[in-house]
C-alpha cells in the first residue's frame, strides 16, 4: 500500500524538495507561534497559502498572517451551535450527511432560503459551517464540496453587500480549500454574470466550478460521477427523501462543538501580543485590507516545473 494512501482511497502528494524549501522560507518569516495557532501552520495549510500566492513566498506569508491575526481576534474554532441556530433555521447552508466519493464533505447552500439581513450574522454563520466542514475532511484531504441549488432564486436574493464580505473570507482566510463547486438548476441570468467573471478567474478555479441541471443528462453525470446518488438528496436527483431536519442537524452539529471544544479547553487562546511577527518587517502591512487582485494572479516567483494542484 502507498504509504501516502489514507483509507478513503485518496493518495496524499509528497511535497517536492522545491516546495519543502518554499515551506521552510515562509515559516521563517513567521517565527515562532503560540501552540495554539501552531495547529493552523502544518505543512499542509502553509503550502495552500503559497498555492494561493503562485508560491510568492512574502506574499503568502502576508496572507497568513493576516488570517492568524484574524482567527486571535474573530475565534471562528470557539462559535458555537447556541450562538448560530437562529441563522440556520431554513437550511440556507448545511453540512450534508451524504460526501462525495473521496469522502469530503459536502456543503450545502440554498440562497433562495436566506432568512437573516445581518451581514455579521450570516458571515458568522458561513465562518461555522466552513470549520465544521474542516473538521470532518477525511485523513489526508484538505478540500471540501459545495453544493449550490438554485430552486427559488432570483435577483431579490442578490446582497452585494454580503457577497463581498463572503468573498472576501473565503479567498483570504479559506484558501484552496474547494475541490468542487455544483451549480444545480442556475437560472438563465445568471449565466451572464458567470461569463464575465469567467476570464478573470485561474483556470484551476474555473476548472472546480461545474453546472448541472435537472433536465440535462449529459451534465447529471457530473453527479452520478461524483456522489453516490442513493445517499445523495433527491433536490439534486439522488434517492434521498429525507432532506433538511433542523432538529437531526442540531444534534449532530452539538456532538461536532462538543468534540471541538474538548481538544481546545487545554490549550490557551493567544492573544495579538503573542504573534512575534507583528513587530517584523517583510515589507507587507499589517491591517486586513484585502490583497489586490494582481497578488492573486501574479505567477513570475512560481518554481521551475511547480504547477498547480
Amino acid at each position: 500500500m502507498n504509504p501516502n494512501q489514507v483509507p478513503n482511497g485518496f493518495v496524499k502528494p509528497v511535497p517536492t524538495e522545491e516546495e519543502k524549501g518554499k515551506i521552510e522560507e515562509l515559516r521563517k518569516l513567521l517565527g515562532p507561534l503560540p501552540e495554539k495557532l501552531s495547529g493552523f501552520c502544518s505543512d499542509d495549510a502553509v503550502l495552500r497559502y503559497l498555492r494561493a500566492r503562485n508560491w510568492h513566498v512574502k506574499k503568502a506569508a502576508k496572507m497568513l498572517k493576516e488570517t492568524l491575526k484574524w482567527r486571535v481576534q474573530y475565534k471562528p474554532e470557539e462559535i458555537c451551535w447556541e450562538e448560530i441556530a437562529d441563522e440556520a433555521e431554513t437550511g440556507k447552508i448545511y453540512r450534508s450527511s451524504c460526501v462525495d466519493k473521496h469522502g469530503r464533505p459536502v456543503l450545502i447552500m440554498r440562497p433562495s432560503v436566506e432568512n437573516s439581513k445581518s451581514v455579521k450574522g450570516q458571515i458568522r454563520y458561513l465562518v461555522y459551517c466552513m470549520e465544521n466542514a474542516i473538521q470532518n475532511l477525511p485523513p489526508g484531504e484538505e478540500q471540501m464540496v459545495w453544493m449550490i441549488d438554485f430552486n427559488g432564486y432570483s435577483l431579490a436574493n442578490v446582497s452585494l453587500k454580503t457577497t463581498r464580505e463572503t468573498a472576501h473570507v473565503l479567498q483570504e482566510h479559506y484558501p484552496e480549500r474547494l475541490s468542487l463547486a455544483i451549480l444545480y438548476n442556475p437560472p438563465k441570468f445568471f449565466e451572464p454574470f458567470w461569463k464575465v467573471a469567467r476570464p478573470f478567474l485561474e483556470p484551476k478555479t474555473r476548472n472546480k466550478v461545474k453546472f448541472v441541471y435537472s433536465d440535462d443528462p449529459n451534465t447529471k453525470q457530473i453527479m452520478e460521477e461524483n456522489f453516490d446518488m442513493d445517499k445523495m438528496e433527491s433536490a439534486f436527483g439522488g434517492n434521498d427523501d429525507s432532506g433538511f431536519d433542523i432538529h437531526k442537524h442540531s444534534e449532530r452539529m452539538k456532538e461536532d462543538d462538543k468534540k471541538r471544544l474538548a481538544a481546545l479547553k487545554d490549550t490557551a487562546s493567544p492573544s495579538l501580543d503573542s504573534l512575534s511577527f507583528l513587530s517584523v518587517s517583510d515589507g507587507a502591512t499589517s491591517d486586513s485590507a484585502h490583497l489586490a487582485s494582481e497578488d492573486v494572479s501574479e505567477d513570475e516567483h512560481q518554481p521551475h516545473g511547480m504547477s498547480e494542484k
